[in-house]
């Protein structure tokens, strides 16, 4: 608030959120707002969630107009007393916009985000790709167990300013075919190898997170001609550890109540977890074959509540650059996994941090990862 004009901005709803399109506001300008009342429909990649306003007052101005697509932290209205001049309120606008630095800021020079759907065999793989103009070997984003593409959405745009950069939903996941076959990394691993001819790409440095650092290491044990170099974001495959109760919990969940808890297992900063998140996950959930999906995924992965598919192996005939990066406070899989690797791979801790460092240390993993991916190609 500054002075008796309090801005209304475009909201974060969830960790993963970058920009909102204002899908209408559900109050005429001159409206005496109550704080929490209603004020407008935000729409995400994955639902249009009710905003509402952050503090009590008239709103003056809706700055952003229905249908506008804006980032996180954007000014989309204004609420002021009624003796708040106009002349005051268009002076605050102005100055208001002239400051604002969109969150990951930069990231608007790279392209723009495509997003198409690729058929791989009898699936249907849907794909984002960003910075497809920049030449040079291509950066492949596979997420983990119960993820999306979206779990990247703090990442791609950072590596898009220089690199072309491709997430895409894994089978099961996302909007993606439910299909998973036996839900096992090398079956997974397959279908990466299958989308990376699809999408003509020779060569890509793999990035995983999670499971999809399983399907990282199963995909250059099976292809290292495709695989340039590796960095393995908390993954799976190094340990026999899982945290089952997490696993079991995110499939069998489906309120926010018995979700939460559960989710929140995720990140060290417990906060981070939002409403909006876990409406969307459970939304997602109840979508025909997802919960099948993750169930066969379990049950091929974690069989008698540990890893099944041990491939620390891979480091030790892996020729190309590894990097691996870890929260110490990961609930889901133990840091001690990145204990004893070959000296050749690069390990970063990252305290005070959970099983998602691409968001809750952003701009720390995406620095990382650019200098890592310069050094491989050097």
């Amino acid at each position: 608030m500054m002075g008796n004009i309090t801005p209304i901005t475009m909201p974060k709803f969830g960790l993963a959120m970058t920009e909102g399109k204002l899908a209408s506001w559900s109050v005429p300008v001159g409206t005496d707002i109550s704080a929490g009342q209603e004020i407008a429909d935000i729409e995400t990649s994955k639902i249009t969630n009710g905003y509402e306003s952050p503090a009590a007052g008239v709103l003056r101005r809706q700055v952003a107009p229905e249908g506008e697509m804006l980032p996180v932290g954007a000014l989309i209205g204004v609420l002021a007393d009624t003796d708040v001049p106009d002349a005051d309120i268009d002076a605050f606008i102005t100055k208001f916009n002239e400051s604002f630095a969109p969150e990951g800021g930069g990231a608007e020079a790279s392209d723009e985000p495509v997003r198409k759907a690729v058929t791989v065999g009898d699936l249907t793989i849907s794909v984002q790709e960003s910075g497809s103009s920049h030449e040079g070997v291509p950066v492949l984003l596979i997420h983990g167990f119960g993820g999306d593409l979206t779990n990247w959405l703090l990442t791609q745009p950072a590596l898009s300013d220089t690199r072309h950069v491709i997430s895409f939903d894994l089978p099961g996941h996302g909007e993606s075919t439910k299909k998973v076959g036996d839900g096992s990394p090398v079956t997974f691993a397959e279908t990466v190898a299958g989308l990376a001819r699809e999408l003509k790409i020779p060569r890509v440095h793999v990035v995983g997170h999670s499971l999809g650092g399983a399907i990282a290491l199963e995909l250059a044990k099976a292809h290292p001609d495709l695989v340039a170099s590796l960095s393995l974001v908390a993954p799976a495959g190094l340990g026999s550890d899982i945290n089952m109760a997490f696993i079991n919990g995110f499939i069998e969940a489906d309120r926010r109540k018995t979700l939460e808890p559960v989710v929140q297992c995720l990140v060290h900063d417990k906060s981070l977890i939002t409403r909006q998140m876990l409406e969307n996950i459970i939304r997602t959930k109840r979508l025909d074959g997802v919960v099948a999906g993750l169930r066969t995924i379990a049950d091929t992965c974690f069989r008698d509540g540990k890893q099944a598919f041990p491939l620390r192996s891979v480091l030790e005939t892996f020729t190309g650059p590894v990097q691996v990066l870890w929260g110490e406070a990961d609930e889901i899989l133990s840091v001690s996994g990145a204990d004893g690797l070959p000296d050749a791979v690069t390990v970063v801790r990252y305290p005070d941090t959970g099983h998602m460092p691409q968001l809750e240390k952003a701009g720390d993993v995406s620095r990382a990862l650019a200098t890592f991916l310069d050094r491989a190609e050097a």
